[in-house]
């Protein structure tokens, strides 16, 4: 349970390249992910190329931490699957954990959202080209921290409701 209790989101990275074994890693532990009916809706590019991560960049209001990240991971939803209503619920159990095995491999990470929001999506489109079966969902810069955040419990016991 380490990683989940020390997990933050970096947004700011050394200028060191993520080895490629550590990418396959972070794509292997998203496609373990738990996914309803198992329909796997996730496709996932891996971009290096430091022109289209810097037009990913600007790509939300909130993603230009990514200009400086020497990869981004761009998750993208299939809309071709058993039951899509769902399909958003298991890129999320994806991307959080590429979030817990960047933690694990000493590199930092952070989320940044594109769905629901059409803009965004369109934004993602235009860059990666990406085909129309499928809805850009999310970004995720990843690197060797160039920054040092303390983990914060957010435990509220206010919000457990026992029922016994």
């Amino acid at each position: 349970m380490d990683p989940i209790f020390e997990r933050v989101s970096i947004r700011k990275y050394e200028e060191r390249p993520v080895e490629d074994d550590k990418i396959e890693k972070l794509l292997r532990a998203a496609m373990a992910a738990p996914s309803g009916v198992n329909q796997q809706p996730w496709e996932f590019y891996v971009v290096k190329n430091k022109e289209v991560i810097t037009e990913l960049s600007k790509a939300s209001p909130f993603a230009t931490c990514a200009a400086k990240a020497p990869v981004v991971i761009a998750a993208v939803m299939r809309k071709d699957v058993q039951v899509p209503e769902i399909a958003p619920y298991d890129m999320s159990n994806a991307i959080e954990n590429i979030l817990l095995e960047a933690t694990t491999l000493g590199l930092g990470a952070v989320w940044l959202c594109i769905a629901p929001f059409e803009d965004r999506i369109d934004n993602v489109v235009d860059v990666l080209h990406t085909p129309h079966h499928t809805v850009p969902f999310a970004l995720i810069p990843v690197g060797y921290p160039a920054e040092k955040r303390e983990w914060k419990s957010r435990y509220d016991a206010e919000k457990v409701h026992v029922i016994e």
